[in-house]
């Protein structure tokens, strides 16, 4: 009876460790770009924020992907875990489907807290767009 206890222990034991091993060669490899967080936006002239909080949030780069509608966008901050800030300058009209520059993060690799938005959908036809937030570390 303690022998197939002891037999049944290691199995699950043996099972864990495979899950594990095999799951975690499915991370992102770094130099990946990696889906981090979006936001569907309204009709508009507004102000928005992304919130993150997840361990994966550490990146060098981001850029935005568009999609579900063409939008303006104005300007963003992105917040870091130490509280400090990045502004940066986008004033440019994305179409539907189309993607920021890349985005260097001050300091190399960084752990996002949120990124304010600010945009404007207004005068186009569905008047919603999403913004989608990708990384790179």
């Amino acid at each position: 009876m303690r022998l197939t206890k002891i037999a049944l222990l290691f199995s699950v034991v043996a099972l864990f460790s495979f899950t594990t091993l095999k799951n975690s060669n499915t991370t992102t490899k770094p130099g990946d770009w990696f889906f981090l967080e979006d936001k569907s936006v309204g009709f508009g002239v507004d102000h928005d924020v992304i919130h993150f909080g997840n361990w994966k949030d550490d990146v060098r780069q981001i850029k935005l992907k568009i999609t579900d509608g063409p939008m303006k966008m104005y300007n963003m901050k992105i917040h870091f875990d130490n509280g400090t800030t990045q502004d940066v300058e986008l004033r440019k009209r994305f179409a539907q489907g189309s993607e920021s520059r890349v985005i260097d993060m001050d300091g190399g690799l960084r752990h996002l807290t949120k990124i304010e938005f600010w945009y404007e959908t207004k005068g186009f036809l569905r008047g919603k767009s999403r913004v989608a937030v990708w990384g790179k570390n």
